[in-house]
């Protein structure tokens, strides 16, 4: 842009020019402080301090959608990154103070409670017993789904089913959800070596939505209908029958952190408290753990 077009506006033919180019400089100038605004903007909440929560993939879905929100309504607010990698690696990030928050799916243990960690329940969750959608088994007893895991029960027919080998599929160790299940299901049994071990209920969900013979459980919270929840000792899987005791197989979604919460970390806790943010949950299927 030339200057002397920018600075004065003469008399005489050329008038008209200039004042074309004087309003086209005043134009490129307002865009270019209007990019360096937006820019800067941007460059504020990218490069600024973030909120880190890590841990259970089963709760990691459910943080990110919130966190999506809370950016939205709070854009002068942090970054939220949020990270999977399991129960026990979230409650290991608390602790040493990689990420603000832990995210867990299953109850700390003793050894966890002892280091201080603050604990805040933020939803319940059912876990879903899942087989392929054509599949004629509808329904097991949890001593049927104990034998299955165990290795014990290794055809469909023997539950009747179909004369195809069980496919037993689980999740990895230090996962909350295979914590849980431990705990709620198999008891003092221990889920059969030949199992396939999966990082993720969304990988826990590909491998049954495309095994005819497998089984494997999972957050009700994304069960669709790539798969079938089995009804449990009688009782069909919902948030419903949890609220009301009747389904059993159900754990917190916690977050936890050790010390005390930055501000930031706290304002963004404190919003997934908040009636709307439980509101939300609720409506991805979770039992509210406020106001519910």
């Amino acid at each position: 842009m030339g200057g002397g077009d920018c600075c004065f506006l003469p008399h005489g033919p050329a008038r008209s020019q200039r004042a074309i180019a004087s309003l086209r400089c005043l134009l490129q100038l307002t865009l270019l402080v209007g990019i360096v605004l937006v820019t800067t903007a941007c460059g504020a909440r990218q490069a600024g301090d973030q909120i880190v929560l890590a841990g259970s993939t089963s709760v990691e879905p459910f943080a990110e959608l919130l966190a999506e929100h809370y950016m939205a309504e709070h854009p002068e607010a942090p970054t939220i990154n949020v990270q999977g990698g399991g129960s026990t690696a979230g409650i290991e990030a608390a602790i040493s103070h990689t990420a603000d928050i832990g995210m867990s799916s299953r109850q700390l243990k003793e050894a966890e409670k002892a280091l201080g960690l603050e604990v805040q329940v933020i939803a319940y969750d059912a876990i879903a017993v899942v087989v392929h959608p054509e599949n004629p088994v509808d329904a097991l007893t949890t001593e049927q789904v104990r034998a299955i895991f165990a290795g014990e029960i290794r055809n469909w027919r023997e539950v009747g089913g179909e004369n195809r080998p069980i496919t037993v599929v689980t999740r990895e160790e230090g996962s909350g959800t295979r914590g849980a299940f431990q705990e709620l299901v198999m008891g003092e049994s221990r889920i059969t070596p030949l199992a396939l071990r999966q990082d993720s209920n969304g990988a826990v969900r590909v491998i049954v939505s495309t095994d005819r013979a497998a089984i494997g459980y999972m957050s009700l919270g994304i069960v669709s209908n790539v798969v079938k929840p089995l009804a449990l000792d009688g009782i069909v899987p919902s948030a419903r029958a949890a609220v009301e005791g009747q389904y059993r197989l159900v754990r917190p979604f916690l977050f936890v952190w050790l010390g005390q919460l930055r501000p930031a970390a706290k304002a963004f806790v404190d919003y997934v408290l908040s009636p709307p943010a439980q509101a939300i949950l609720a409506g991805e299927g979770l039992i509210p753990a406020v106001g519910g």
